[in-house]
Formats: C-alpha cells, sequence, structure tokens
C-alpha cells in the first residue's frame, strides 16, 4: 500500500489492537492543521468503527475508506 496522493499525512496501525489505532489516531489529528488530510492503515477489526466514531464525534470528514483483504483505509480530512 501507498500513500496516498491526497493525504498529508499517514498513521500506519497495522499489527495494533484496540484501543491503540484510535488512540493514535486521535493524537495525529490534533497535530493537523483544519483541511489537511490523515490516511489511516489499520488491521484490528474494531478499528473500523471506532474510528468513524471518533471521527464523527470530532467533527473531522472521511473522504475515502477502503478495505482490502484484512486491512481497512481512511482518508480523513480534520474540520
Amino acid at each position: 500500500m501507498t500513500k496516498s496522493k491526497k493525504a498529508s499525512r499517514i498513521l500506519d496501525c497495522i499489527g495494533l489492537f484496540c484501543p491503540e489505532p484510535v488512540f493514535r489516531t486521535r493524537m495525529e489529528l490534533d497535530k493537523l492543521e483544519i483541511g489537511q488530510t490523515l490516511e489511516v492503515w489499520a488491521d484490528d477489526p474494531a478499528a473500523e468503527k471506532d474510528i468513524e466514531s471518533l471521527t464523527r464525534r470530532l467533527g473531522h470528514e472521511i473522504l475515502e475508506k477502503r478495505k482490502e483483504d484484512d486491512k481497512i483505509y481512511f482518508l480523513i480530512k480534520k474540520g
């Protein structure tokens, strides 16, 4: 998997399990300026719903979500 051309930053959470992916996603989003994007890679089954919930709660936007094999990829825009 390669970094999206649209992503300002990338966060690789492959091999990490709850709550690490959502915790690290929150930390990275806090570092971004409004309008910048974060691509998150995860393979924890709980990460999909956790990251969606975090993004919605914080007022950010998921621009893209895709699954490949057992991995999920998010492109999140900071609101």
